[in-house]
């Protein structure tokens, strides 16, 4: 699902596409049928080749701008922490959900997109709203958001993940990658409403009891 970008910053757009792959791996890990699984598999595809690309196309190069050297390096090690997401993702995108290997490949991919998303959250987001004010920090939000449109539906760990060379690579593999999404089979609009209504309930739920918790 598409979010509305409003007056979000980059920190806030990015974290709630994070808290969103998060949800689609717990709702394929909790998936009781073959079509539900392969329905969650494809959009859990979908959902992590659209956003990792375009964290490469916009946020990374921002930080490389922004904060020279050790930006450099922050950007390298978020696109290894990426690649390693693209990998999984390659093997599990057209595997099937009864092979033995998938659901350990699934597990594999949860444990590397922790790993990426507490890099971002604890290192990454901070710094680079500090040097953000909230129009710019908006700005980037909807240009990270725009980007999606023209990025790859599928993993390609192979292409390159620099901005220029992975544009043209992108807009290459769209084309293909669309049309194979037309005979692909996804969840309905409504199942992920569904899920996404349970999943927001949840952290509004778990928020209330650790807010509670801390008068005790």
């Amino acid at each position: 699902m598409e979010q509305h970008i409003g007056s979000k910053t980059i920190s806030e757009a990015v974290g709630s596409d994070h808290e969103y792959m998060d949800l689609v791996i717990q709702t394929l890990k909790s998936a009781t049928s073959h079509e539900e699984r392969i329905q969650w598999r494809n959009q859990l595809t979908w959902t992590f080749a659209r956003h990792a690309i375009s964290e490469e196309l916009t946020w990374y190069p921002a930080m490389e701008k922004l904060f020279g050297e050790k930006g450099i390096a922050m950007a390298e090690l978020d696109r290894q922490q990426h690649q390693a997401i693209k990998e999984d993702l390659y093997q599990i995108q057209s595997m099937n959900p009864d092979d033995a290997r998938f659901f350990p490949l699934v597990e594999k991919l949860e444990q590397d997109f922790k790993v990426h998303v507490k890099h971002e959250k604890e290192e990454d987001m901070p710094m680079l709203e500090e040097r953000l004010t909230r129009k710019e920090s908006n700005e980037m939000a909807k240009w990270w958001q725009r980007t999606k449109g023209i990025t790859p539906t599928r993993s390609h760990p192979s292409a390159p993940n620099r901005p220029y060379a992975e544009n043209l690579v992108g807009l290459l593999a769209m084309p293909i990658d669309k049309v194979g999404d037309w005979v692909r089979s996804f969840p309905e609009d409504d199942r992920m409403e569904e899920v996404t209504r349970t999943g927001r309930a949840m952290k509004k739920k778990k928020t209330s009891t650790t807010d509670g918790g801390s008068h005790l």
